[in-house]
């Protein structure tokens, strides 16, 4: 049943060696030749800077006397008001996990260039609502973030699906990585305009508005060069195959790689992505009869459907457990506490000044992007276990010391600012462990683990765990800060070393693995096979057979139909990329 990976070249290993031929093999050198593709994923990845701009501005602005001033009883330091608090912060993630729900449904039925330009404009429309807590308050704060959550929920899916559909898949993980270090570049540069802007007036009683105002205005900026340019940008060709606007998809094709529309370059493109394109519509068809239509109503009701039939199966439920577990485990380290609120753990690890507490978040952001880099590079060559396990741990001993430094000196910070120092220290390990594993590697997890048909659903599934703890840890962690002190690092702690035993346990490595081994592993065997045997039947009938049987007969390609390696499935995976 399950393929060996040291079975001769099949049927995608000629395609992929076909295009190696023509167009050359990934690195570095396929990123120049491919520069306009490369130019608009860049641009694209505005979406994700935003999104990691708003995961960590309001950290420092949370700090700031003159915004405290303004919110009242919503940001104060008092322990009975840090619910609220917790509101101020968390109800950007709830509006985040409504826009990931409604981003496939929005990507499919507008496109997904138009999807960015409605979820940018919905992003704008709820940053000039929080431009108003000047004379509104804190309901103009709360309604305003809920709506740019929506913008950011929906950009943070759609981006990375458009990069992976317009970009060839020479380059196409490097394009999708680019989305994770523009995220972790917008929390960087958040953090540092947020220490900058806090000498506005001075960082005391006399601290102007414009210091915590000028931050938030300043995302308008990024927002509106989107809004606009997006309208230049190309239609996804998989969107216009899907939709079946096929000439115009070829032409797209052709101009992003600078061919001419007849080249055997692009020919090879089109008819693939025509194959994943009938691929999905028959599965639809075969498990969703009554969904086969394309129209708006049935698109929204299809994700709800699909995602309600993964729970149906114990094989399937297993997978369900290891990308929503994962993803709870994600939120759990504490990573989200760190970034929303690092100027207050700071100050209370006995960094009296916010100057120097929001310096000291300003080194979070650094060394997280730098951390970030490492997996983008070897993540591949060492497997997703060993870096998820490593990492948890890591995390968890940072979290176990910084809670034993709280316990024993929270009291005389003043006198042992060598301890405090320590602590802080220990959130910046803290942070480099999450920036290698647990940021990037736990959502290649959760689109790993599923089978062909099932796999955009299962993401969307995983998204929406990752998103709901995110709002749940940004609700209760002024709370616990306030209210149980070290007992927050513990906590996050224990469950961290809990997400390291539950990878090492319970999550399969799936580096190099092929779908018909994860069906084996998962208890489902078959579902892959039967996909595999509908794309070959949809490989044949649209000549994408012929073309590469010939091309291979005259390049050194050789194989036959039955010759279905384990590279041939990996391909499958990578295929279809663009549900990402």
């Amino acid at each position: 049943m399950v393929a060996g990976g040291n079975a001769a070249p099949g049927f995608y290993d000629a395609a992929l060696q076909r295009r190696q031929t023509l167009m050359g093999a990934s690195g570095p050198a396929a990123l120049i030749k491919n520069g306009k593709v490369f130019m608009i994923a860049m641009f694209a990845c505005i979406g994700g800077l935003l999104y990691g701009y708003n995961q960590g501005v309001f950290s420092g602005v949370l700090t700031m006397p003159s915004f405290q001033r303004h919110m009242g009883n919503y940001d104060s330091n008092d322990p009975a008001d840090q619910t609220r608090k917790g509101w101020l912060t968390s109800i950007l993630e709830l509006g985040a996990w409504f826009g990931t729900l409604l981003s496939g449904f929005l990507a499919e039925t507008a496109s997904r260039k138009y999807g960015i330009l409605i979820a940018t404009f919905v992003f704008i429309l709820g940053v000039v609502i929080q431009t108003t807590a000047i004379s509104a308050g804190h309901n103009s704060i709360l309604g305003g973030r809920f709506i740019t959550g929506m913008g950011v929920g929906s950009l943070s899916m759609i981006v990375p699906m458009y990069n992976a559909e317009v970009a060839p898949p020479e380059v196409r993980g490097s394009l999708i990585a680019l989305q994770q270090l523009a995220i972790c570049f917008g929390i960087m540069i958040s953090f540092w305009i947020d220490y900058g802007t806090n000498y506005i007036g001075g960082s005391g009683d006399s601290q102007h508005e414009a210091a915590w105002l000028l931050p938030i205005c300043l995302q308008l900026f990024p927002a509106a060069v989107l809004f606009a340019g997006i309208l230049f940008m190309p239609f996804s060709p998989r969107w216009l195959v899907h939709h079946n606007r096929e000439e115009e998809a070829r032409k797209v094709l052709a101009n992003l790689r600078d061919l001419p529309p007849d080249h055997e370059l692009v020919e090879l493109e089109f008819l693939e992505i025509k194959a994943q394109s009938m691929f999905e519509k028959r599965t639809v068809a075969e498990h969703f009869p009554h969904l086969r239509e394309l129209t708006a109503w049935n698109i929204f009701k299809l994700q709800f459907v699909a995602i309600g039939s993964l729970f149906k199966t114990r094989a399937m439920f297993k997978r369900v457990i290891v990308a929503t577990v994962t993803m709870f485990f994600q939120q759990w380290t504490g990573i989200n506490a760190i970034l929303y609120y690092a100027p207050t753990i700071f100050k209370s690890l006995g960094l009296s000044s916010n100057t120097t507490s929001l310096l000291a978040t300003g080194v979070v952001g650094v060394v997280m992007f730098i951390a970030t880099i490492p997996s983008v590079l070897y993540i591949d060559k060492i497997g997703r276990k060993p870096i998820l396990t490593i990492g948890a741990i890591g995390m968890a001993i940072c979290h176990i010391i910084v809670a034993a430094i709280v316990a024993s000196d929270r009291y005389s910070w003043a006198t042992h600012k060598a301890a405090g120092w320590g602590a802080v220290v220990m959130v910046w390990l803290f942070v480099v462990h999450f920036g290698y594993s647990w940021g990037p590697c736990a959502w290649i997890i959760v689109a790993e683990i599923w089978p062909l048909s099932n796999r955009p659903y299962g993401i969307a599934l995983g998204a929406s765990s990752n998103w709901m703890n995110n709002f749940i840890v940004g609700q209760v962690t002024p709370d616990m800060i306030s209210g149980i002190s070290y007992g927050t690092y513990l906590i996050f702690g224990i469950l961290t070393f809990g997400g390291a035993a539950f990878v090492w346990f319970f999550v399969p490595e799936t580096k190099r693995l092929t779908l018909e081994e994860m069906d084996v592993i998962f208890g489902s065997e078959g579902t892959a096979q039967a996909d595999f045997e509908r794309m070959e039947e949809i490989n044949k009938e649209i000549g994408l057979d012929t073309l590469l049987r010939g091309a291979g007969s005259g390049s050194g390609v050789v194989g036959t139909e039955k010759e279905h390696s384990g590279s041939e499935k990996e391909h499958h995976l990578e295929a279809t990329a663009e549900h990402e």
